[in-house]
């Protein structure tokens, strides 16, 4: 359908996964805008336009699905939490983390395409990558339509690998947003214990000094990996910006 339509379709020899179909549609790509969507007809492609208005003034666009967009309770559970989760991780408000329906420049998908796995949560990554990396980040209400088959996904089964790349993603940008909290629980607790014991047994146990000690451990390494990815954001910078201004619509990628 999509070729008969004028689309140029690029196939795998074998599947690779949704990531992997991505990250060749935007390696083939040769406009300066891209929009993805996924393909169960969940996504309207009408809506393509309220993305593309707001390029001008923001980097990535995301069609955020309302509540009764998503298929069960359960997912809608599962989806609310997450961005709950990620909102606290990045520092910034995420309405819809699991949208495959964005649009943005295509030489700063280019930038994380490293990062993006070849099974599914392209859209969890470049989302907190984005964020991390300081791009203006619009998320515009799109209505999406009852998904065409069932979904590969299952709440309790990958919800854990939904948590595991928010901690990847996070640590690769901000790392101390998981480390500090990690320090500072284990410093409170130590203090508390060892102060506890001090008054009801006049002496301060081994245990306490040992959550003391993870937690500046902890804290220490934190402030290493935080200095690290500042410096991986700073040769980024550096380097000469070889990408072109258009505005979108100055070429129409397929």
């Amino acid at each position: 359908m999509a070729t008969t339509a004028g689309a140029t379709v690029i196939s795998h020899p074998y599947n690779k996964g949704n990531g992997a179909a991505i990250k060749t549609g935007l390696r083939t790509a040769t406009g300066d805008f891209v929009i993805i969507l996924d393909a169960d007809g969940q996504h309207r492609a009408d809506l393509a336009p309220q993305l593309i208005e707001n390029l001008q003034d923001f980097d990535l666009v995301i069609g955020a699905r309302t509540s009764a967009s998503q298929a069960t309770a359960g997912r809608r559970f599962g989806n609310h939490l997450l961005a709950l989760i990620a909102s606290y991780l990045s520092g910034q408000k995420i309405i819809d983390l699991t949208s495959g329906f964005r649009a943005a420049r295509r030489s700063h998908f280019l930038e994380f395409i490293h990062l993006l796995p070849n099974g599914f949560s392209t859209p969890t990554t470049t989302t907190l990558a984005f964020v991390r990396a300081g791009y203006n980040i619009k998320f515009v209400h799109a209505e999406a339509n009852t998904r065409k088959g069932k979904s590969k996904i299952k709440f309790y089964r990958d919800g854990l690998k939904f948590f595991l790349i928010l901690l990847r993603v996070i640590t690769i940008f901000s790392p101390l947003r998981i480390f500090a909290p990690i320090s500072a629980f284990s410093l409170a607790l130590g203090v508390g214990y060892a102060l506890w014991t001090a008054i009801t047994e006049t002496h301060i146990t081994n245990s306490s000094v040992l959550l003391i000690a993870l937690g500046v451990i902890v804290f220490l390494l934190g402030l290493i990996s935080e200095q690290i990815a500042t410096l991986r954001f700073e040769k980024q910078e550096d380097a000469p910006d070889v990408s072109v201004g258009k505005k979108p619509g100055d070429q129409t990628n397929r």
